[in-house]
């Protein structure tokens, strides 16, 4: 059995869509980040390649090993919707950013992908990490969501029901006889 200890990514303060759009998190909050890496075993840590998830590794890695940064941990791609409000679509096209959040996960955002393309490009990442006991991930709202959708079975609309807030942690243990989550969004 693996236990897959998800970590979502320092906050980036943005008030728009910023799926694979680079940006930093604000790691300020010193006590909440040593609060989190207390929680967190002595295991590999892991991050999506985006700055947000690969700096929050860092900050959390202390003297635990650090695996390369693995592009398919990525959020979703939003392609022609990166840094941009949901306002903003809605006024422009509301029945594509309706479709994209109603939808069985095939909608796409124009120039990105589906939640479903998302979910597949994580859980293959997340399959090559199964194998040692415990492996920290840090990475991003969709792609923790996505991991907990396979893990529980749950649909689309029913996975958004989940709240994961920023330097939270989610834990998913992966073993032969089936996925489950002691814990989702825990913050420490």
């Amino acid at each position: 059995m693996t236990r897959l200890h998800l970590v979502r990514h320092g906050p980036t303060h943005a008030k728009a869509i910023i799926g694979w759009t680079d940006l930093p998190a604000d790691l300020s909050d010193h006590a909440a980040l040593a609060r989190l890496s207390a929680l967190l075993p002595q295991a590999p840590v892991i991050s999506s390649d985006l700055i947000r998830a690969a700096d929050t590794a860092r900050a959390l890695a202390q003297d635990r090993p650090r695996l390369p940064a693995d592009p398919r941990l990525r959020e979703i791609h939003f392609g022609a919707w990166e840094g941009r409000s949901h306002a903003q679509i809605d006024a422009e096209d509301p029945a594509a950013i309706r479709a994209f959040w109603d939808s069985t996960g095939e909608a796409r955002a124009p120039g990105g992908e589906s939640w479903n393309d998302m979910a597949q490009r994580v859980l293959a990442a997340v399959q090559d990490l199964t194998g040692p006991p415990d492996v920290i991930v840090v990475a991003h709202f969709g792609a923790i969501l996505a991991v907990v959708q396979r893990a529980l079975r749950l649909e689309v609309q029913q996975v958004f029901a989940q709240r994961i807030d920023n330097l939270s942690l989610t834990e998913v243990h992966c073993a032969a006889t089936g996925w489950t989550v002691p814990r989702i969004n825990h913050l420490a």
